[in-house]
């Protein structure tokens, strides 16, 4: 891989991390077009820099309130800030079970499944479209919505469908108030992408990389200044409803992924 390679996979993954087109289903229309030779498959150690680089930018955005949900979870106390944490482990559980149980299930669905990207991504635009129809509020997230939004998150583990996009337009279409879907979506993710880098870095898979450090710096920057400016862009689309767009967006390439495995 190129520093060059590595400069636009490090954006690519930057910004689809949030903005909710789909990071995943963007990176197997790119192998499709561009082809595995031209496109490398990248090693695991650069999967899980990158990983590192988005989680890290969401922890700067969020820092005061990851201090809080920290503080929430180890006070014991029933009071709002205990009680939000809470919600928070609850959101994880479904994509947790869903990466334990069906862990191969779901690494089969990564090699170049093109038509199920085109559809997932038509499924993500609907999803966006009604999102940006719905209503503004000022609602709460509930128990019983933060294990909806988390099942939104385990079907999210597919190709094509955005987690970002389906776990905000889950929480707006539950009624929640649009910059709270936003936070709540970003926040549920950062402990879920930790766990994911700490069980790739004990598999031990990691030592048999070779990949050069000026790659994975460059990389991990890329990433990490991307996932910066598309966390606080998202939040401010999110709240001025302008997820239309992005509907439209995964429209155009959903049909055209469908129609690229057709012709």
């Amino acid at each position: 891989m190129s520093i060059i390679e590595a400069l636009i996979l490090g954006i690519v993954q930057g910004l689809t991390e949030f903005l909710p087109v789909s990071s995943s289903g963007h990176l197997e229309l790119g192998k499709a077009i561009l082809g595995d030779q031209s496109l490398p498959e990248e090693s695991l150690l650069f999967t899980v820099v990158l990983h590192a680089a988005t989680a890290l930018s969401t922890i700067v955005i969020f820092r005061k309130d990851i201090v809080d949900l920290i503080k929430g979870l180890f006070q014991f106390k029933n009071n709002e800030q205990f009680k939000f944490s809470l919600k928070i482990v609850l959101s994880m559980i479904p994509a947790a079970v869903a990466g334990v149980l069906f862990d191969e299930e779901i690494e089969s669905l990564f090699g170049g499944q093109i038509m199920l990207v085109g559809f997932m991504l038509l499924v993500t635009g609907l999803l966006l479209f009604l999102a940006d129809k719905a209503k503004n509020t000022t609602k709460q997230v509930s128990y019983t919505n933060s294990i909806l939004i988390g099942i939104s998150q385990a079907i999210a583990i597919l190709p094509g469908i955005s987690r970002s996009g389906a776990t905000i337009s889950t929480s707006v279409l539950l009624g929640i108030d649009r910059e709270k879907a936003a936070r709540f979506s970003f926040l549920m993710v950062v402990p879920l992408i930790l766990g994911k880098m700490a069980k790739d870095i004990l598999s031990g898979d990691l030592a048999a990389s070779q990949t050069d450090v000026s790659i994975l710096i460059v990389g991990f920057v890329a990433a990490f200044i991307a996932g910066l400016f598309a966390c606080k862009w998202m939040i401010s689309l999110v709240k001025r409803s302008q997820l239309k767009y992005f509907a439209y967006y995964c429209f155009i390439v959903g049909i055209g992924a469908v129609a690229y495995t057709l012709f």
